[in-house]
């Protein structure tokens, strides 16, 4: 059992929102991540989440045969979270909880720009913050805009909600030998390049000490157990 932490920035994938091998949003898994954050707001946590937007569409893939430059189809990629982060927002407030849609890139009529100190206050009040747009930058993954907003708001840990039950010495899909890490730290994460994060991402949690768990999230409490200092997954922090 480690500290609970107090105030969480959890990183969902796009893929999280649609059904396996498909597209989209799909009703029942936006459900399940509503009612996943939920349950962990109502143990007292603070909780951001920033979104992520494959599910709708892929920049970097638009980008690859060079039709579309990579920096118009990095902001297209950042319309593709807005539409989960809409989503999302009015999926927690189905569940009674009250949140905020907060964007890095200027779109009020569906959501709030990003401001620290606003983004603060709601917390505070006890609304989840919901992070669209990654940082409003081409070039930036939605990990960075994690561990960027992460480190802003003060989070006490980064929540890397995957599919897998955490990290491991190789694809557990295709190694049958993998072995899971409980705890890594940000140094052996990046020596190894295990791919927890993208490496500007991963380099920013080093700098700034903040702690990246990474968990299974499709498994029901999953979050809510993190939240409430269960040791789950693989914690990556700056501890040897």
């Amino acid at each position: 059992m480690s500290q609970a932490p107090k105030r969480v920035i959890l990183k969902i994938s796009g893929e999280s929102f649609s059904a396996p091998n498909a597209l989209g949003i799909d009703s029942g898994q936006l459900t399940h991540i509503a009612t996943e954050v939920a349950a962990a707001c109502r143990l007292g946590v603070q909780v951001a989440v920033v979104c992520g937007g494959g599910n709708i569409i892929r920049g970097a893939t638009l980008a690859g045969d060079g039709t579309i430059d990579q920096s118009t189809a990095d902001y297209m990629g950042m319309l593709g979270t807005v539409i989960n982060g809409v989503a999302l927002k009015e999926a927690l407030e189905r569940q009674g909880i009250e949140a905020r849609c907060m964007s890095a890139i200027n779109i009020t009529a569906v959501a709030e720009p990003f401001i620290r100190l606003r983004a603060l206050r709601h917390l505070e009040r006890g609304r989840v913050v919901v992070l669209v747009a990654g940082t409003g930058n081409p070039f930036f993954t939605t990990d960075t805009c994690a561990s960027l907003r992460g480190i802003e708001i003060g989070a006490d840990r980064l929540l890397k909600a995957t599919k897998v039950d955490g990290i491991y010495t190789a694809d557990p899909k295709t190694d049958p030998d993998a072995t899971r890490y409980d705890h890594l730290t940000f140094a052996e994460a990046i020596e190894k390049q295990l791919g927890v994060m993208d490496m500007t991402a991963l380099t920013m949690c080093r700098e700034h000490d903040l702690p990246v768990q990474v968990f299974d999230f499709q498994v029901p409490g999953n979050i809510a157990k993190v939240v409430g200092g269960e040791t789950i997954g693989t914690l990556v922090d700056n501890r040897s």
